[in-house]
């Protein structure tokens, strides 16, 4: 709530920041700090914490290099000489030599005599479903991200807001090669999202699972994996789903259609948004939900899952990452869990419920309850 001062209407100024920080402005404190035990452990991992943010885009750029220069996938195959990995790459031995240093500096590698091998983050990174088709997707967000300034006023035309085929309805994106490199990032990542959903929510109760924009159908994939006995549908605009046949049996059911334009089919008493709401603005949101609550039968639950905003408590991951490329998206915005509830509420449901999240950079999830008592919502 904002103070105005003596009823004038005009915005009080604020008291300033807090004592940790008035003390944090004066510079005779670090230097005191850095003199005194007890303090210098805190002056040291601050100053270490500040410099890790300011040097990060570095950080991401030498990850990209150590990626496109395919430097971890040839470690994983063997060790190897800085020498060989230069001439493999086809870079100067000395700048090779900088590039493996600060890939051994990030823990994905590491010297051992003259040759370097693959650490246990490095094989992480080449294993793990979609980190390396994210990285080597990120010149789209770095290019929009050159002015920084002019990004946050809303003065660019970010580029990744023409790299996704598939946000803004039936359309294909500019870019064809852009798009399905995208695409595959999303089935490859989607992965790690469907194991930690299947974990943080209880699907007991739901004889028939309908995935609404749920592409190639990774997810319900999984589902099927770990539920057998459940029926399930996919429901998403013609052009993705035509590449869902081949990845689900015949028992799914695969119906063609927008969210956006089409009433959802009746029959599931569950249905599942994964990683849907946070690229879409409001006002397609709320008419999604509320699309949600007319398909489901009375109890019907609608299960939610993707990143999201820490709210009150910024998550340095989820309101960094996630909130940025959403913006440079154009088209939607990362949520807090509690903004979802309340757009949830509005569409009708209640016992709206969050899981604890695992991995919030993979994804958070929230279940939603059709009442039992409910008549169908009249659509305006």
């Amino acid at each position: 709530m904002t103070e105005t001062g003596l009823g004038t209407g005009v915005p009080r100024r604020s008291a300033g920041p807090g004592w940790a920080a008035k003390l944090a402005l004066q510079p005779w404190f670090h230097r005191i700090c850095s003199r005194v035990p007890g303090l210098r452990h805190i002056a040291r991992s601050e100053g270490a914490a500040l410099f890790e943010v300011v040097s990060g885009f570095v950080r991401s750029q030498c990850l990209l290099a150590l990626v496109e220069l395919r430097v971890l996938h040839r470690l994983a195959d063997a060790p190897e000489t800085t020498a060989r990995l230069a001439q493999l790459a086809g870079v100067p031995g000395d700048r090779m030599a900088v590039l493996c240093q600060a890939g051994a500096a990030l823990k994905l590698m590491r010297r051992k005599g003259d040759h370097w091998r693959l650490t246990a983050r490095g094989a992480a990174f080449l294993t793990v479903p979609g980190l390396e088709a994210m990285v080597r997707h990120h010149p789209v967000l770095y290019r929009d991200l050159t002015d920084p300034a002019a990004f946050f006023r809303g003065e660019t035309r970010p580029e990744l807001a023409g790299f996704w085929p598939y946000v803004f309805g039936a359309g294909g994106a500019a870019d064809p090669d852009l798009a399905a490199r995208y695409s595959e990032l999303m089935a490859d990542s989607q992965g790690l999202v469907a194991e930690d959903t299947l974990r943080l929510v209880d699907f007991r109760g739901v004889t028939h699972l309908m995935d609404v924009g749920g592409g190639t159908g990774a997810f319900l994939a999984a589902v099927g994996r770990a539920h057998p006995g459940l029926k399930r549908s996919l429901f998403d605009l013609p052009a993705v789903v035509a590449g869902a046949q081949g990845r689900l049996g015949a028992d799914v059911a695969i119906v063609p259609g927008s969210f956006r334009d089409d009433p959802l089919p009746a029959g599931a008493d569950g249905i599942s948004l994964i990683r849907v709401l946070y690229d879409h603005s409001d006002a397609t949101v709320a008419a999604l939900l509320a699309n949600a609550f007319q398909a489901l039968p009375a109890g019907g639950r609608l299960i939610i899952s993707e990143p999201m905003s820490g709210g009150t408590r910024p998550d340095p991951a989820t309101d960094v990452y996630f909130t940025v490329y959403t913006l440079a998206m154009g088209t939607g915005r990362t949520r807090s869990g509690a903004e979802i509830a309340a757009l949830l509420e509005a569409a009708g449901f209640v016992e709206i419920t969050p899981a604890r999240s695992l991995r919030p950079f993979v994804t958070s999830a929230l279940c939603a309850t059709r009442p039992r008592d409910s008549a169908p919502k009249l659509s305006n």
